[in-house]
């Protein structure tokens, strides 16, 4: 529940703070004092969006501060997943910086607005004349049915079953496109592969042949320098090589006179060695040399067809052909296989539709099992608060399964004797809709653990009788539930175990909001107020007396 409301520089508010309590909680006020505006700060607690013109200061930053005891409600597992320090008093703050810019923290941690939106549905029911609107809304009467039908553990179940049936579909969708894809891909894939198999590519190949290439189109110039280099090294008269023994035959003579000349010696003869090292691989050289014009065709129509599947695959390298090969090969294997791995979705996507449908029906069972029951109920409890003729009826039809079941259902309603019930958006006036939204809130409080209930203006439309029984029935909610109702009616101000006025202080620069306490004299001075005008008669004030001891 919320034990505790700061508001600070929001719309009309330039500060308010709030200590509900536990139970029922009743805001009155003049017209446009700022009553609904407090509505729309505790909204921004739940994760609502808004912008710089909720700031009544520019100049500042606004922020709404809530504390709620949370120890009642189970919620560590959910703090826990978000990584949120728990303690039995949790801490909610907004910011909207002067920029606009929106920040929010749960226990001083910063949070994302829809962390912060999913920690507000644990927290708090807000009802305004807006969220009426809902009502009309078929997944809404969904969700009441639910509510009521405490469905809560089959819907779990159901919807992790269908989430593994959607993900069992899209697998089987997936895999069927890509059959259809790769089937019209088949025979093409085929030839490439085909195509590249044929040529039996190994890697550095490319290499190779161009410069096997480019020796046998220069045989004859390569023969030619060789066999200039070779005669150079060692076959004319004044060879180097020839040269080169004879330095070795003097530089010996010289060693047997005097070892000074041996490292000399020794360094001429490593020379030569190395020059007829050079003489020998040369020769060699110039024998592998030929000039095959065969031999030169086969590589060069090797190449060209190298040459041709780079340019169709768009590669630079064997390497990368070789690559494409695989990847084609393992698009042929798979459609070899597509068949079976098609089934085997198939058969998946069966079964889990099978097991979805069969938690779905169970779903469907306890759904329809509470329809006569809540029908009875909110038609009785709609004859009390003045709607003698109300009638309630739900008309079911079971559709295609989807995320929340196989159930249609629309609530109808009918006011008057002897008119069918039809669709509530079509025949409910604003205060028919408001009454039938109360009590459906009040049917479904007793069936949640929702800490907090906020009525916005709720008791538009009734007056009299049927406005004490509605203040009679908000008290009754709000002996298990914190509720919080802006009113203004007397007959549900008399019920409150709290009442705060709103009012405008004209006597600041600008008209401002604030909100106060009132003591047991000042409520029966209000809610005297409320019946008789700003200058109640001593009747009205014992009326208002009356009121809150009945």
């Amino acid at each position: 529940m919320l034990k505790s409301l700061t508001i600070e520089n929001y719309a009309l508010i330039e500060r308010l703070e709030l200590q509900p309590s536990a139970q029922l909680n009743i805001i009155t006020g003049e017209t446009g004092a700022g009553k609904s505006i407090m509505v729309g700060a505790i909204g921004l607690l739940l994760g609502n969006r808004a912008d710089t013109r909720v700031l009544s200061d520019p100049d500042r930053k606004c922020f709404i501060e809530g504390e709620f005891e949370i120890s009642k409600y189970k919620l560590k597992e959910f703090f826990d997943e978000k990584d949120l320090d728990y303690d039995d008093t949790v801490l909610i703050r907004r910011e909207i910086g002067i920029s606009g810019k929106s920040r929010a923290f749960v226990n001083d941690t910063p949070v994302t607005l829809d962390t912060l939106k999913e920690l507000g549905n644990y927290l708090m029911d807000i009802h305004s004349q807006n969220d009426t609107q809902l009502l009309g809304s078929a997944s809404f009467q969904l969700g009441i049915i639910d509510d009521y039908a405490e469905s809560d553990i089959l819907a779990e179940v159901f919807k992790s079953k269908f989430l593994e049936y959607n993900n069992a579909l899209n697998d089987y969708d997936r895999i069927k496109e890509e059959e259809r894809a790769i089937r019209r891909e088949s025979d093409f894939n085929n030839f490439l592969l085909e195509e590249l198999h044929k040529a039996q590519f190994e890697e550095g190949e490319q290499e190779r042949l161009e410069s096997d290439q480019e020796v046998m189109a220069n045989a004859e110039e390569i023969k030619l320098r060789l066999n200039q280099a070779l005669e150079i090294l060692s076959v004319s008269e004044f060879s180097i090589v020839s040269g080169l023994e004879s330095m070795l035959q003097n530089f010996r003579q010289l060693t047997s006179i005097s070892e000074t000349y041996k490292s000399l010696y020794e360094r001429i003869e490593s020379v030569l060695i190395e020059l007829q090292d050079i003489k020998m691989e040369g020769e060699a050289a110039e024998d592998k040399v030929e000039h095959d014009p065969q031999k030169i065709v086969e590589i060069q129509d090797r190449l060209a067809i190298l040459y041709n599947l780079q340019q169709k695959h768009q590669a630079n390298s064997v390497r990368e052909l070789l690559d494409i090969q695989a990847g084609l090969e393992e698009k042929v294997n798979r459609f070899h296989h597509l068949d079976e791995e098609l089934a085997n979705a198939e058969k998946t996507l069966a079964n889990t539709k099978q097991d979805a449908l069969l938690e779905a029906k169970r779903l469907s069972k306890l759904r329809k099992a509470s329809f006569a029951k809540f029908c009875d109920e909110l038609t009785l409890m709609l004859r009390e608060l003045g709607m003698d003729k109300a009638v309630i009826k739900i008309h079911y039809k079971e559709a295609e399964m989807s995320s929340t079941g196989i159930d249609q259902i629309s609530i109808l309603f009918s006011a008057s004797k002897g008119v069918a019930p039809l669709s509530l958006k079509l025949v409910a006036s604003g205060g028919e809709f408001s009454r039938v939204m109360f009590c459906i809130k009040y049917l479904l409080a007793g069936k949640t653990a929702l800490p907090t209930i906020i009525f916005d203006e709720i008791d538009a439309g009734v007056a009299g009788e049927i406005a004490r029984k509605l203040g009679t029935m908000m008290k009754e909610m709000a002996i298990n539930h914190q509720v919080i109702a802006i009113s203004h009616l007397p007959q549900i101000a008399a019920k409150a175990n709290r009442h705060y006025y709103v009012y405008k202080d004209s006597d600041e620069a600008k008209a401002v909001s604030k909100i106060r306490l009132l003591s047991d004299d000042e409520r029966i001075v209000e809610i005297a107020k409320m019946i008789a005008g700003d200058k109640p008669s001593q009747s009205a004030i014992t009326s208002a007396r009356e009121l809150m001891l009945n």
